[in-house]
């Protein structure tokens, strides 16, 4: 598969994000860390968290594809309007509608999802020890670490997951894990592993309301 960029240029965008924008990826990482401690803890409120997901998916609509990735890759506005539909999702569903609770259980699922948010948080540790150098490497704030955490988060609300705001994380789990491959980003296999995660969490329940949301499958007892 033929790429419009080369993976030299591919790196010089995180170059541009981590020069100018490591402060606010920095707050979203500590803000993430914190959200995952609170919900192990059991401290969490769903609507902090929720929102800043929503943020997160509208940062990285924004400051990485729109203002960054689309400049090597036209593809990338396209990418930013899905990740900014996303970001919706998390504000009408999360927020608006409270359909997204989280919970404490002590399942297969939820430790599946715990070590997919702690993933997602160590992200860029891996990226620089799969062999990149700072500041040509991804760390957070990017698609793929979102994507990540929030499939981690997803998989603990205790409620049914609507459908719609499965989908463009799932399409992002198939597009971002193919760069494993494509451009050698090692880091970027476990977005295939959450997307399987997910599909196998939501899947089973599809096909019961398609317009109202599929719910997510019984959780997994150990």
């Amino acid at each position: 598969m033929r790429l419009p960029f080369s993976r030299e240029a591919f790196l010089d965008v995180f170059a541009v994000y981590n020069t100018s924008l490591w402060p606010i990826a920095a707050v979203l990482w500590v803000a993430t860390a914190v959200a995952f401690a609170w919900h192990m803890t059991g401290r969490g409120r769903k609507d902090w968290t929720v929102g800043l997901l929503a943020f997160q998916w509208a940062w990285a609509a924004i400051a990485y594809h729109a203002m960054l990735f689309s400049r090597i890759n036209p593809a990338a506005w396209a990418f930013a309007a899905l990740f900014l539909v996303e970001a919706s999702l998390f504000v009408w569903y999360g927020v608006v509608r409270g359909r997204l609770q989280f919970s404490r259980e002590n399942t297969v699922q939820e430790r599946v999802a715990y070590i997919l948010i702690a993933y997602g948080l160590l992200y860029p540790a891996v990226a620089l020890a799969s062999g990149h150098s700072y500041p040509r490497v991804p760390t957070f704030g990017v698609p793929c670490p979102t994507t990540i955490v929030t499939v981690g988060f997803l998989m603990l609300v205790a409620r049914p997951v609507p459908w719609l705001i499965v989908i463009v994380p799932l399409l992002w789990a198939a597009v971002g894990g193919s760069a494993a491959f494509l451009l050698g980003m090692p880091a970027d296999l476990a977005l295939l592993a959450a997307g399987v995660a997910l599909g196998v969490c939501t899947w089973p329940q599809s096909r019961h309301n398609l317009a109202d949301g599929i719910h997510v499958a019984p959780r997994l007892t150990p």
